[in-house]
């Protein structure tokens, strides 16, 4: 599936094609590439043009050119992926969904919302918010992260366990095809069984098969209070039960674990320490309430300390009094960022285990990495209540060999299939990591994504290298 360079004159003459199009303010080539901020990855703008296109009639216009000029295209939203979903090459044009910003309804009544792709999550949450509503889904990036990029990878977040990922919250969405025709199934409804489901070959798809213009998500309303605190606990096990009796409150909106390297990482470069808890406890369970009445909850929490306490008597807590505390707390889980300042581009991992394998898993895994090289000591963390746990190496990215590569993945990936889990939980599989996609997957799955890909692509025009190898 290897997608054809094309010679400079032929991709200046589609420039030109295009300008005429969208108008020559929506193209960038040459010295304005660089004065764009390439994101998570330094080779997302190694294009020899980034488009802005302002319509789903001008993302059409632009794919109707590039298909009969055999260039390829890299869509691109926020530019916050972790797998190399949007990087590209020279001869290779990206296009970016940053004009096509809009939310253009919100419906209070209904509880949806219809916007466009390249809003970030941020902005819809900020609009749901005036309506007492949000998106049912949350994550660290939520300021840069669009809602296209994040249908594209079926991004998850810290609400996943209760309401899903981002498949489960678009209710319809447009895109455009790689002929330049417009698939459209606004459905504002949760009822619909007229046919196959085909916004669903788009959701994960990361923009292999079309570029997604516009969504309709569904929104839930927005809890009056809210409480959170953080539990210091002795053990895996511990977390796991803590999250269980949290489940049953019907209250919980998140639980975010930091196991101790990484909350002794995050609480010291933060200074973040509090009077009587335990910051060398083996597991760190932030646990987040929603409900109408915040003494409530703050009861609630309190009972679930001291539930918790009677098996485990070496539990701590502290209950976030303010808002300012509260936002303290989840710093410690959310500012991710701080190890690959220590470690650029530092090796990471996104899998999810069935809950009740998540301690053998770790207990074996994380011993078993340390035999590669000595000090390699992870840090992990990650969403607890759907098993979804994140894995970064205390190594620069130059570290990473294909030998060390091949040896760290043989032991994440153990049995990883075999006990109904995922090597990719929410960040997709991009570039990084085809290999672990041909390894883990069912034979027959490749064989019907690659006659999908071939059917709806078959030029490979469409973020080529991704899901798939170029050849």
């Amino acid at each position: 599936m290897a997608a054809p360079m094309k010679d400079t004159r032929i991709f200046n003459q589609a420039l030109a094609e295009i300008a005429a199009a969208i108008g020559s303010g929506g193209i960038r080539h040459g010295e304005a590439i660089a004065q764009l901020d390439p994101g998570g990855h330094p080779d997302n703008l190694r294009a020899s043009a980034v488009v802005s296109p302002a319509s789903t009639q001008e993302v059409a216009a632009v794919i109707g050119i590039c298909r009969r000029n055999s260039i390829a295209i890299v869509p691109q939203g926020g530019r916050t992926g972790l797998v190399g979903g949007g990087i590209s090459k020279r001869g290779e044009l990206v296009l970016s969904l940053q004009k096509m910003n809009r939310i253009v309804e919100i419906d209070p009544i209904e509880c949806v919302a219809v916007v466009e792709a390249g809003a970030t999550l941020q902005a819809l949450q900020e609009a749901a918010m005036e309506h007492r509503l949000e998106p049912g889904i949350d994550l660290a990036a939520r300021g840069s992260a669009t809602l296209g990029g994040m249908v594209s990878t079926n991004a998850g977040g810290v609400m996943a366990f209760r309401n899903g990922v981002m498949r489960h919250r678009i209710l319809g969405l447009e895109a455009v095809l790689t002929d330049g025709s417009v698939y459209s199934d606004l459905t504002r409804v949760v009822k619909n069984s007229a046919g196959y489901d085909l916004k669903h070959l788009f959701i994960g798809a990361e923009g292999t098969l079309g570029v997604v213009t516009k969504l309709v998500i569904k929104l839930d309303p927005v809890p009056r209070a809210t409480a959170t605190a953080i539990f210091g606990l002795p053990s895996t096990r511990a977390a796991l039960d803590l999250v269980a009796l949290a489940r049953a409150t019907g209250k919980l909106r998140a639980a975010e674990v930091l196991w101790s390297r990484y909350f002794k990482f995050t609480s010291g470069h933060f200074g973040w320490a509090a009077p009587d808890y335990d910051g060398d406890s083996p597991a760190h369970l932030v646990i987040g309430l929603g409900g109408n009445d915040e003494t409530e909850l703050h009861d609630a929490l309190m009972a679930l300390f001291e539930t918790i306490a009677e098996p485990y008597p070496e539990t701590t807590a502290v209950l976030a009094a303010s808002t300012s505390q509260e936002q303290e707390i989840w710093r410690l889980r959310e500012e991710t960022g701080l190890m690959y300042r220590d470690y650029p581009a530092a090796p990471s991992y996104d899998i999810s285990v069935p809950l009740g394998q998540t301690e053998a898993f770790l207990d074996r895994a994380v011993p078993a990495l340390s035999t590669i090289e000595a000090g390699l000591s992870p840090f992990v963390f990650g969403h607890l209540a759907d098993g979804n746990l994140h894995i970064v190496l205390n190594r620069p990215g130059d570290w990473l060999t294909d030998e060390r590569r091949d040896a760290i993945e043989a032991i994440l990936y153990a049995d990883l299939r075999a006990m109904g889990g995922s090597f990719s939980a929410e960040h997709g599989v991009g570039s990084k990591r085809i290999h672990a996609l041909r390894a883990t997957s069912d034979p027959t799955k490749l064989v019907l994504m690659a006659q999908i890909k071939k059917a709806l692509d078959p030029a490979n025009l469409f973020n080529p290298g991704k899901l798939f190898d170029r050849s």
